[in-house]
């Protein structure tokens, strides 16, 4: 079992893969981490945007991936930023959905350390060499976008939430 998490300003006892908004980094799904401070980072930011009186939620999910890898959900990880992460980036924040190839999909998030090389890139303002050049030195944080529901639905089970301190 993997143990990951999801930050918001709500706890999400049954997530939704098309519920988020549509051009983030892998897409439309239900985005968590194996990092639970980076949940934590970013249920404090949703909560912020929402107003004051909102308290920042850290849902718990246990995955069984291992079940998930062996019943034919199909998984596309990204182990690094690279050249096919950068691309793959790219069209997702340009409205591409990989639903109907991929299930799963894992790997760096185009943070706030990385955002403005894949920007750059995006715009043709450096080339694809220089965006790796800049992301070689970054360090890859961990998320996990479930595309499809019925990943959700077999293979993760809610453990709870808890609030943030902030």
């Amino acid at each position: 079992m993997m143990t990951l998490f999801h930050g918001s300003y709500v706890q999400v006892p049954l997530p939704l893969a098309k519920a988020g908004r549509k051009k983030l980094d892998f897409g439309p799904g239900f985005y968590m981490t194996n990092i639970e401070t980076q949940a934590q980072s970013w249920a404090i930011v949703v909560a912020g945007r929402k107003g004051r009186t909102i308290t920042p939620v850290v849902s718990k999910y246990s995955f069984d991936r291992e079940s998930a890898l062996n019943e034919d959900v199909i998984f596309k990880v990204f182990p690094e930023y690279d050249l096919d992460w950068l691309d793959f980036v790219v069209s997702c924040r340009k409205g591409k959905d990989y639903s109907s190839v991929y299930d799963v999909v894992e790997g760096g998030i185009a943070n706030d350390n990385v955002i403005d090389t894949v920007e750059d890139y995006e715009k043709g303002i450096i080339t694809a060499e220089q965006a790796l050049g800049q992301l070689r030195y970054k360090h890859v944080n961990h998320q996990l976008c479930v595309l499809n529901q019925f990943v959700i639905d077999k293979y993760l089970r809610f453990e709870g939430s808890e609030e943030v301190k902030v």
